[in-house]
């Protein structure tokens, strides 16, 4: 099963949907502007919140937490790094690999895979494909997905400014 974003997701201001293979709209993502850390709201097409992640304060590295169907789920903690970003996925025993910069990495358990995300090149702006394996993940592989961009996008504005 496959999921598609367009580059704005990392806009925390900003209303966005998630569209299956067909193109039909399938989650719709609400950033809150004003509060303590980032946070986003996952809904599906009948407007019930199935995800919730939200930035924990007052860490060294950045750390979100991923809550579906209010039950917290995973944990998304940076690793401290020199050369290139790790992430650890505490809680549903995920790990992850790959080219994070790039949008191009697989978040696997067991070695089974989970999701893999990348960037699709010939689409109209910057399209991101997430290939779900089961469909019993899919909400919280979304979640996890968008908590990894989330300090990506902070990384990225930091060093911009």
């Amino acid at each position: 099963m496959k999921l598609y974003m367009k580059q704005k997701v990392f806009s925390w201001a900003d209303t966005f949907t998630v569209k299956d293979q067909l193109g039909e709209d399938k989650y719709y993502i609400k950033g809150e502007v004003f509060s303590w850390g980032k946070k986003l709201h996952v809904y599906d097409r009948m407007d019930r919140e199935v995800a919730f992640i939200r930035q924990k304060l007052w860490t060294f590295m950045p750390r979100y937490m991923v809550s579906v169907n209010g039950t917290d789920v995973a944990e998304i903690v940076k690793e401290f790094t020199f050369l290139r970003p790790k992430y650890s996925i505490l809680g549903p025993g995920w790990d992850v690999d790959g080219s994070f910069w790039e949008h191009d990495y697989e978040v696997t358990e067991n070695g089974r895979p989970i999701v893999r995300i990348r960037k699709e090149w010939m689409a109209w702006g910057d399209t991101y494909e997430l290939d779900i394996a089961d469909a019993e993940n899919e909400v919280m592989a979304l979640a996890v997905v968008l908590a990894i961009d989330c300090v990506l996008d902070a990384q990225q504005n930091a060093s911009n400014s």
